[in-house]
């Protein structure tokens, strides 16, 4: 995952969503923050963004800001949507979330799969729109 691109606006977003429905993938841009890619992406390029599409990976970051988040991320509380956790379904092992600490620099790539089997503690709740 050399190239992380921010999650691509306007033209370029609608360009990469449609490319994705066309074969078989729908994403919401809530769920991913950028992609990763062994190269360089031309979102507005269909052809090109179909041909890439295998190499791409989606990452939602979470950031930490909290001075009581230690080495591995230990004391980080953060909120999984339920588009993240089930974005694995559909994208495959294309979808990785990034743990950041803003005040260390640490970086962990994992999954969703993989915080929820190392959770010490998890609270469910329901969001509703009225």
């Amino acid at each position: 995952m050399e190239h992380w691109i921010s999650r691509p606006k306007g033209p370029a977003l609608r360009s990469l969503l449609t490319t994705l429905a066309e074969t078989g993938i729908s994403i919401k841009p809530s769920s991913f923050d950028a992609v990763a890619t062994p190269e360089p992406l031309d979102f507005l390029r269909p052809g090109s963004l179909r041909a890439q599409l295998p190499h791409v990976t989606f990452i939602e970051i979470k950031t930490a800001n909290q001075a009581r988040v230690q080495h591995g991320f230990a004391g980080f509380f953060f909120a999984l949507t339920e588009s993240e956790i089930t974005r694995r379904g559909s994208t495959g092992i294309r979808y990785r979330v990034a743990l950041y600490n803003n005040l260390s620099g640490e970086l962990l790539i994992t999954s969703a799969p993989d915080i929820i089997a190392r959770s010490r503690s998890m609270n469910w709740q329901l969001s509703v729109q009225l």
